[in-house]
Order: C-alpha cells, then sequence, then structure tokens
C-alpha cells in the first residue's frame, strides 16, 4: 500500500528523470535503478523545496516502501493525536496553536500594539496576515528561485553555463536562463524550466 501524500517528489538517475509522485513510489522507483546499478548516481528532491531527500535503500523493493509508509502513518497518527486533543478541550476558547516567541520593539510601537482592539498579540497577528497576503507574489517567486537554485547546484554545477544560469534566475532574466539550461542534458533542463516558472511569472520577457 502506498500512502497518499500532498507532498510529491522528482527521481534522478545521474542526468536522467526516472520517477515523479509520492515518495513512496519515487523510492521504489528508485531502488530498483539502484539494484540495476550499484554505481548509479540517484538523487531525490521534495518537489517544493528541491532539498535532497534521504532513504533508506536497504533490503528490497518492499522494505523500502514499509518504511516509508510506517514514517508516514506515524505522522498522521500524531496529528490524529493532536487534532483529539484540540476536540477533548470542549467549550471555551479554541488554543490557536500560537507559539510564544521573544520580539524587540521600540516604546512606540509597543504603546501602539497595546491600543489596537485585542491587544498587542492579536494586532501583531493582523499586520503578519496582511503582509503575508500582500507579499504572496514575491514570496512565491522568491521561493520558486531558491528551490530552482538547490536543483542547479544539486545537478547543474559542473554543466556549461550553471553560473550564468544562476545570475540569469536571481536577475529575472527568463530568456537568458530558458537559453542556457536548453544546452543542459534534456530532462536536467526541462525540470529546471519547471521549478523556474513561477520566478518569472511577473515578467513581460518570461520564455518558459
Amino acid at each position: 500500500m502506498i500512502p497518499a501524500n500532498n507532498r510529491t517528489y522528482t527521481a534522478f538517475a545521474g542526468a536522467r528523470w526516472i520517477a515523479g509522485g509520492s515518495l513512496a513510489e519515487v523510492a521504489a522507483t528508485a531502488k530498483i535503478a539502484l539494484d540495476e546499478n550499484l554505481w548509479a548516481q540517484v538523487l531525490i528532491f521534495d518537489d517544493v523545496t528541491s532539498e535532497v531527500v534521504d532513504v533508506d535503500f536497504r533490503g528490497d523493493v518492499s522494505d523500502v516502501v514499509a518504511r516509508i509508509v510506517e514514517k508516514d502513518q506515524r505522522v498522521v497518527a500524531k496529528v490524529d493525536d493532536q487534532a483529539m486533543g484540540e476536540t477533548a478541550r470542549g467549550p471555551g476558547r479554541p488554543r490557536l496553536g500560537v507559539v510564544a516567541r521573544e520580539v524587540t520593539l521600540l516604546p512606540r510601537h509597543w504603546a501602539w500594539l497595546a491600543s489596537q482592539p485585542g491587544g498587542a498579540s492579536v494586532a501583531l497577528r493582523k499586520l503578519v496576515e496582511q503582509a503575508s497576503r500582500a507579499n504572496q507574489g514575491r514570496d512565491r517567486r522568491r521561493h520558486a528561485k531558491d528551490s530552482t537554485y538547490r536543483f542547479l547546484s544539486a545537478m547543474a554545477g559542473n554543466l556549461p553555463g550553471f553560473e550564468e544560469a544562476t545570475r540569469a534566475l536571481f536577475a529575472d532574466q527568463a530568456a537568458q536562463f530558458a537559453a542556457l539550461v536548453a544546452a543542459w542534458p534534456g530532462d536536467i533542463g526541462a525540470h529546471a524550466r519547471k521549478l523556474a516558472a513561477p520566478a518569472f511569472e511577473a515578467h513581460e520577457d518570461s520564455a518558459l
């Protein structure tokens, strides 16, 4: 059984794309590739962050998948336990999952916050929510650039044009980026363009 998971992953064997989907599905394909070639350079990437995911490949395919499913089930069980705990609290003010941390402000800032309806905590949460909504597009582009850069560093660091491509990525030069990665192995270039697409979405010169 492969658990449903909203998070998706991508695996490469050398410069070749070999799998995409849930971690269990991708790890199973990666394990088969490793069994066929012990010297294969297999990397699994988180599709959101492009961070490399460590997978325990000991045993056979079923062993690899079973460990991932078991870990998934532990996470789901933990979330369910937390939800049950919230339900058991009964009537009254719900716990919002807030986290207490130190915030350093000038006295005039504290005075203004204290004068707001609901006090400093409510006012700060409203300000953060407003800023988050106002900067959604900018944050999405920044995250796309960071994710693309991680992938490029792992897969294209030794390819010609790597430095120029990264400069084009962070300079919002979509056409230049697309032209440079087009010279790379097809699967690497295609995945790089897919990751970078949100980074260029607000620019008229996008060639992705």
